[in-house]
């Protein structure tokens, strides 16, 4: 339970670093990388999942130091639901090829790949409910390509900290 507790506020902390660009970018993906890469499938999930419910509930953990409902149900709002599948995918490729680091980098890759699905289809649900038609290659454009590459980056960083990490992490993924 120390390990869950201990990866939701890392995620939080996370999500409150960001790196100054036109759209600024955060640390949450690295952090759920982390957190399912070395917690495993059912940790790695429930990290993400209480970070989510800390949010929710109100607790500022989000992007921006936002939480409740409303940041939950916003236009970005998919990305944050989306990180439960991103944990499931790493947490499974862990438990059944622990030890490889291309499955591992590759499992994060296929992970932030659902992450950007949900959060780019929330994104544009979002606008339609709200009276605004964006196109998929316009949310695209606005939602994942200027991420890619730092996500990329944050990939590759996750799984390098997992390689080295997750032998100290002694119990069953």
């Amino acid at each position: 339970m120390v390990y869950i507790g201990v990866f939701a506020a890392v995620i939080a902390v996370c999500s409150w670093i960001q790196v100054p660009a036109a759209v600024p970018f955060t640390l949450q993906t690295f952090a759920v990388c982390c957190a399912a890469g070395l917690l495993g499938l059912k940790r790695g999930v429930l990290s993400v999942a209480a970070y989510i419910l800390l949010g929710l509930i109100g607790l500022p953990v989000f992007s921006g130091f936002s939480g409740g409902p409303a940041a939950l149900f916003g236009p970005t709002g998919g990305y944050i639901t989306g990180f439960i599948f991103t944990a499931l995918i790493i947490g499974a490729w862990a438990k059944a090829r622990p030890k490889s680091g291309a499955a591992r980098t590759l499992s994060m890759a296929c992970g932030v790949g659902v992450c950007y699905a949900f959060g780019t289809a929330w994104y544009i649900i979002f606008n339609k409910i709200n009276g605004s038609d964006i196109s998929l290659w316009a949310a695209f454009s606005a939602c994942v390509l200027p991420f890619i590459v730092p996500d990329i980056v944050k990939i590759c960083c996750a799984s390098f900290i997992c390689g080295r990490l997750g032998a100290n992490f002694k119990f069953p993924l």
